[in-house]
């Protein structure tokens, strides 16, 4: 009977712990209601790791989709999607096709021939690509129903990848935050836009320089820099701002609209990185999508252990590259199976004459389950950012073969660092090149120690990025954005942000001072002269 009569006193307390725990339970636990607008390809592989750890803490996610798209779905068991119905879209056979034109042309040119080919002769297939995606935005701003189902759905942001200039403007249009899954804007590297980024020894991307550059090479930075901009002026003036202003009005510069978002998830760290400035509202999560290894399917890990002490080496070329030209194809065939360890290839095309009894050709792979098994010696890879980050995090070294836009800067960084050796298009099936570059990163133990010495860096963080991520864009949503990490510099006038009136003013200060002491010592000179002269 005692013991029933302390418990009933307890009561009090223990109803009191529940409430304080109920009231502690942070508000991140109420789901919230995205609105996504995420490009195609090897973005949205990365979008959709983010998605699926967005739905698995309760929130609703709903994705704006054309109805030629090629990788995003239309039923999902973890989002919603509305389908915009359109004739034409930036679809596979557009980006085959593109890259088929630059590995033909790489193989064949000279390196000022390639500069020029990058920075002007691709540009025309820029326009292409983003008149596409205007056609697609046009569609989904000029369907009035869509429109007024969006607003009443009550959305609180807009996440998407600002290298599609789309959700840029849709999140304006709904008045919500808007928040990036960015490192590509329209215009190159997502750090040129908003942080400040001297020439001098942040590279652009393409020039292929490290942050250590010569006068020469400075000279070139700038350059291509220049060109970067004025190409990034005609693209927005010829598509996404006429798009403004049918849908926004005319007031609405869509080179401000970029800048104003809350938030910048990027897809960088500075383990990869060359250390630069940065803003308050860029939160780092290079290689959220990486995660320890899962063990490999059965025929995959019986392949693997066959390798013995010599290991394996993997090689896959990304999204866009499932095959090379014939003859490069069979000069790597051909050198994998000069090798003692077995070889795991991703490879679409026909099968190569020259390929050797220890590799093993595959349509797909588990890659990141790959590299993070033991037995991995060595990744081939395009330099792609979700390969990169995958090897830095499992710290396998590399051999790369870059295709296109930013995958040389890619592997430079891993190279710059003792982890990677870099081939081209054009070098790599002449000379045994490709059969040394294997042999140098695989018999010198300094490439395998200054990876797992990134990979090291890498993991060594007080919170996953992924986990990060996922905290600041509920942030944004408790919140309703994040202005007060937003620097005012994007609201100013040029000559403002970079203090031109204050030099001016400065500077015609300093004149006025000098041309009144000049007249105050000339009229002294003509006096004492005046003086003297009387007195004689």
């Amino acid at each position: 009977m005692e013991v029933y009569k302390d418990i009933m006193k307890m009561r009090p307390i223990y109803c009191c712990s529940v409430l304080l725990l109920l009231a502690l339970i942070p508000t991140a636990c109420q789901g919230g209601n995205i609105l996504v607008l995420p490009t195609e390809g090897s973005h949205w592989i990365n979008m959709d790791i983010l998605l699926h750890a967005l739905h698995s803490r309760g929130h609703n996610i709903t994705i704006l989709r054309s109805s030629k798209s090629w990788y995003i779905k239309d039923k999902s068991s973890y989002y919603d999607t509305f389908t915009v119905e359109v004739e034409r879209s930036l679809d596979q056979k557009f980006i085959t096709e593109i890259i088929s034109k630059v590995i033909e042309f790489e193989r064949g040119s000279l390196p000022f021939e390639n500069f020029l080919h990058v920075t002007i002769g691709m540009f025309s297939t820029f326009v292409e690509a983003h008149t596409s995606i205007g056609e697609f935005v046009s569609a989904m701003l000029g369907d009035q129903e869509l429109m007024r189902n969006l607003k009443h759905s009550k959305f609180d942001l807009v996440l998407t990848d600002p290298c599609w200039g789309g959700g840029v403007i849709l999140a304006k249009y709904l008045n919500l935050p808007l928040v990036y899954n960015v490192r590509w804007l329209l215009g190159g590297e997502g750090h040129l836009a908003i942080a400040p980024s001297p020439l001098s020894y942040i590279p652009m991307t393409g020039s292929g320089y490290t942050n250590k550059m010569t006068f020469f090479q400075r000279v070139i930075n700038m350059v291509l820099s220049l060109a970067n901009d004025v190409q990034n002026h005609l693209l927005v003036k010829q598509i996404y701002q006429k798009i403004c202003d049918k849908y926004l009005g005319p007031d609405n510069d869509y080179n401000k609209l970029v800048l104003d978002a809350d938030l910048w998830l990027m897809r960088v760290d500075f383990v990869f990185e060359f250390p630069r400035p940065t803003m308050p509202n860029v939160i780092y999560m290079g290689g959220f999508q990486c995660k320890p290894a899962k063990p490999l399917p059965e025929h995959l890990e019986e392949f693997v252990q066959s390798s013995g002490e010599h290991g394996v080496i993997i090689m896959s070329l990304g999204t866009f590259v499932s095959e090379l030209p014939a003859d490069i194809t069979n000069e790597v065939a051909a050198t994998f199976a000069q090798l003692p360890q077995k070889v795991i290839w991703r490879h679409k095309g026909d099968r190569p004459a020259t390929l050797g009894n220890n590799t093993l050709i595959v349509d797909w792979m588990p890659q990141n389950d790959l590299l993070g098994h033991p037995k991995i010696k060595l990744f081939v890879a395009h330099g792609g950012t979700n390969g990169v980050q995958e090897a830095i995090y499992h710290g396998v070294p590399v051999v790369g073969l870059p295709v296109f836009f930013d995958q040389y800067d890619n592997l430079l960084r891993l190279k710059q660092r003792g982890a990677a050796q870099i081939l081209t298009l054009a070098t790599v099936d002449k000379n045994n090149n490709f059969l040394k570059a294997i042999q140098e990163v695989l018999n010198e133990p300094s490439y395998r120690f200054n990876m797992q010495r990134l990979s090291t860096l890498h993991r060594d963080q007080p919170i996953k990025p992924l986990d990060n991520a996922l905290f600041w864009i509920e942030f944004v949503m408790r919140h309703k954005g994040a202005a007060h990490l937003k620097a005012v510099s994007y609201r100013l006038p040029w000559y403002i942000y970079h203090s031109v009136d204050v030099f001016l003013f400065l500077a015609g200060a300093v004149l006025l001072v000098l041309l009144i002491l000049f007249i105050f010592i000339r009229c002294f000179y003509t006096t004492v002269c005046i003086h003297k002269v009387k007195h004689d």
